[in-house]
């Protein structure tokens, strides 16, 4: 994974990727389960949640990697992050077989990212438009 000028290999389950629209799923799951981990080792009230505001409109997307997992041959430096037009999120599969990139939760709908296949999250040329 490479990320604002740092790189570093890493063992997790996945990576989620939250735009505006998205964040009040999984990302506000993750934000909300770190949140208390955080108030609880620390004794202090801090409200992630709070903090970490998307508009489904914003020109950003937020990253949290899942699970990760430090061993002798991976690190978890880079798990979370803004990723903005300069700079983007790049993604390096070591998988030998079954890694998967979806979106939605919908995993039937995949790209192949197995060994050697690299993957740049950035924001979109097009904008999503609400009507009401």
């Amino acid at each position: 994974m490479e990320f604002a000028g740092n790189r570093e290999q890493q063992s997790s389950s996945g990576i989620i990727v939250s735009t505006g629209l998205g964040s009040t799923g999984w990302l506000k799951s993750v934000i909300s389960g770190a949140s208390n981990i955080v108030n609880y080792l620390s004794g202090k009230e801090f409200n992630f949640q709070r903090e970490i505001q998307l508009n489904w409109n914003n020109d950003y997307l937020y990253y949290s990697v899942r699970e990760p997992f430090p061993r002798k041959t991976s690190q978890t430096n880079l798990v979370f992050g803004k990723i903005t037009k300069d700079c983007p999120l790049r993604i390096f599969s070591l998988m030998p077989e079954n890694g998967v990139i979806f979106s939605d939760g919908i995993e039937n709908d995949f790209v192949q990212f197995n060994s050697g296949i690299e993957a740049t999250v950035t924001l979109a040329e097009k904008k999503g438009h609400l009507i009401v």
